[in-house]
């Protein structure tokens, strides 16, 4: 465990996901993906979760073919005055890690910031992918938002932000050699306090999970909540390959301090049962992988016997917020959840784009 301090010389700050949000970032699966299998499956999945979306804010999706999608949403009681589809091609679903980080200013204007993906280390074509954000931009997606591309690779699902300069991440993911051999970890450390506004990074360095494609994003493992809690995947089962590593994690996320001195509260998600695919491969089934959006927590669930502990645990961290479940086993066939398939936009950014509409 360790952390980096430092303050920013930039006045802006990358916002917690519990803040006001315009739009969630959706990719629609499609049979150029690695969904072709199962698109049956999978598809229910995103219109269910594009439609809970649409309650609550813009279901922003992009998809090769918008006419197919449609039927689709609508069947599963997407709210269609709250969807904006715009047809772009796509090598997959990700859009946790190929859509937009937004930072605001000061006085709260948004900046999208577009950083490279190369499909988690070159693992996975991801050519499209990282064209999404720019041709969405170019394409009036985002209003008069303005884009700034970093010259880094780096996946939000890499990194979580309290709102007020603290960030969290894993250095199994940021300083593999995969993303940015070039930089050292104090060039890393530099850039993302930079760019994100912040003054505090805590690094795990421990924990992952069998079946992740993403090299331990954070996103997988802990996330932040509201009142300096931090809610994580814990495994009691000493004969799990996961037990020792995850057994450390949290060690050192009792060992982090809050900006002001204090320990964290932390809150322990559940273990669920080891899910495997046809060919007996095991799937990262995380209960850590839920979205927040507007008074609400969609979480994953997967037809496990501890759901309902891990819905409780999610509602414990966010009081006042409805939990809503979301069946995402079919998600977690290409080794993603929830979190994964989205990325959320504040309310600034969308509220630039419907001026901009209006005009």
């Amino acid at each position: 465990m360790s952390f980096t301090e430092k303050k920013s010389a930039v006045r802006r700050r990358l916002p917690a996901e519990w803040e006001p949000q315009g739009a969630v970032l959706l990719a629609w699966p499609h049979a150029a993906t690695d969904w072709a299998p199962v698109l049956d499956e999978v598809e229910p999945v995103f219109a269910a979760l594009a439609a809970a979306v649409s309650r609550r804010a813009l279901a922003l999706i992009v998809a090769p073919d918008p006419d197919a999608v449609r039927p689709r949403l609508a069947a599963a009681g997407a709210d269609l005055d709250r969807v904006r589809i715009v047809q772009l091609e796509t090598n997959d679903t990700w859009a946790r890690d190929f859509g937009p980080l937004t930072v605001l200013n000061p006085r709260g204007r948004p900046l999208l910031l577009d950083f490279g993906f190369n499909g988690w280390g070159l693992k996975f074509a991801a050519d499209l992918d990282n064209q999404v954000t720019r041709r969405l931009h170019a394409a009036g997606g985002f209003g008069r938002t303005p884009l700034r591309s970093p010259h880094l690779v780096l996946e939000g699902g890499s990194v979580e932000s309290d709102g007020r300069g603290t960030l969290l991440t894993t250095a199994a993911c940021l300083l593999n050699a995969n993303r940015n051999p070039g930089l050292t970890r104090t060039q890393i450390e530099r850039k993302l306090l930079a760019l994100f506004g912040a003054n505090r990074l805590l690094w795990l360095e421990q924990g992952h999970l069998e079946g992740d494609d993403t090299d331990a994003h954070i996103d997988t493992l802990a996330r932040l909540a509201p009142e300096d809690t931090i809610v994580y995947v814990a495994c009691a089962d000493s004969a799990d390959s996961h037990y020792a590593a995850l057994q450390a994690m949290e060690s050192e996320l009792r060992a982090f301090r809050t900006a002001a001195g204090r320990p964290y509260r932390l809150l322990p998600l559940p273990w669920p049962k080891a899910k495997f695919d046809a060919a007996g491969n095991r799937l990262p089934a995380t209960y850590a992988n839920f979205l927040v959006l507007n008074g609400a927590v969609l979480a994953p669930t997967y037809r496990d016997v501890a759901d309902a502990a891990a819905l409780a645990v999610i509602g414990n961290a966010f009081p006042g917020h409805e939990i809503l479940a979301l069946d995402c086993l079919p998600l977690i066939l290409q080794h993603g959840s929830l979190h994964c398939v989205t990325m959320q936009l504040p309310a600034a950014a969308i509220s630039q784009t419907r001026r901009a509409k209006s005009r």
